[in-house]
């Protein structure tokens, strides 16, 4: 298992280059001046080309991608943001607590909801139940995230005034934001933790365990559940990778200061450190989530351990 961890940091490391280089290479040839953007259109031909020379944009691509790739590694310096001339590590730590925030909150409420309501479809097959639940996720997969955050604004915030529609200061300014993202999610999971259980209670051992006279809920949620939740945990953490990404539409529409609306804004202003800092940040994140859910495939199946054993 130790070597398996091993073998699957090292493999990061060209995932990572990789995603670096093709970054820096859109951003580096896309239309655009970043000098100009910052000086703005009144800016006189000498000084846009006094802040590229400052700013090291003259330098053919390959010198400033080393350049790049070696402060980052050497230094851990990931370059000043050109807008505000700052660390851009600084920008990311003081975003990076809101986007976390909505994104555990979004994918708890989406286990919380989800999975019980896949178990409950998966054992009362084409009952009433049953059939609201599969609409249900049939609407909310559907529903766009933007509309449905912008109807949940309208009733809860601005009739009700329930929830704050914006800002991102207090537990119940994430309440609306979390749902919104939760929904569409909900629903998937709704879909596959009932499909994955009809599959798995139809087995001979859950027969045989019923047979012994095993209670119920035992056979459901020790023998059955057990056995279905490795695609359910491949969802669960595929989610929250994409989530820490940064929700640019959802943290759009609630006003919230995450790493998705700093990625936007610093694509408007080809502001190329801090969007290459931001995405290398949540492809390292999502190559860590991926690696915990490897782990718990072990301790959910220890048949997948001896298969590890031999890696």
């Amino acid at each position: 298992m130790t070597k398996y961890i091993l073998k699957r940091i090292f493999l990061m490391f060209p995932v990572i280059l990789g995603v670096s280089f093709i970054v820096f290479l859109i951003m580096s040839f896309t239309p655009g001046d970043p000098a100009r953007l910052i000086l703005g259109e009144s800016a006189t031909f000498e000084d846009i080309e006094i802040l590229r020379e400052e700013m090291g944009l003259n330098d053919n691509f390959f010198v400033r991608y080393f350049n790049y790739v070696k402060n980052a590694v050497t230094n851990f310096d990931f370059g000043n943001s050109y807008t505000t001339k700052q660390p851009v590590t600084n920008e990311l730590f003081a975003r990076f607590p809101s986007t976390l925030k909505l994104a555990l909150g979004s994918v708890f409420l989406m286990v919380m909801i989800g999975v019980p309501i896949g178990i409950i479809s998966a054992v009362k097959q084409y009952s009433l139940i049953d059939r609201i639940s599969l609409v249900g996720a049939l609407l909310l997969t559907s529903m766009p995230a933007f509309w449905f955050g912008l109807m949940l604004v309208l009733v809860f915030a601005l009739r009700l005034r329930w929830f704050p529609a914006t800002g991102a200061d207090t537990i119940k300014h994430f309440i609306l934001p979390c749902f919104t993202l939760a929904a569409a999610m909900m629903a998937n999971l709704i879909r596959m933790t009932r499909s994955i259980m009809l599959e798995v209670i139809r087995q001979d051992y859950i027969r045989t365990a019923r047979a012994k006279g095993v209670k119920e809920m035992t056979v459901i949620y020790k023998h059955a559940l057990r056995n279905a939740l490795l695609p359910v945990v491949t969802i669960i953490g595929l989610n929250l990778g994409g989530l820490l990404g940064g929700t640019m539409i959802i943290e759009s529409v609630f006003a919230m200061p995450g790493l998705g609306t700093l990625t936007i804004e610093s694509i408007r202003m080809k502001n190329t450190p801090t969007v290459m800092a931001s995405i290398l940040f949540v492809a390292i994140l999502a190559g860590i989530i991926n690696l915990i859910v490897d782990i718990l495939y072990v301790y959910i199946d220890p048949r997948i351990k001896s298969q590890y054993a031999k890696n």
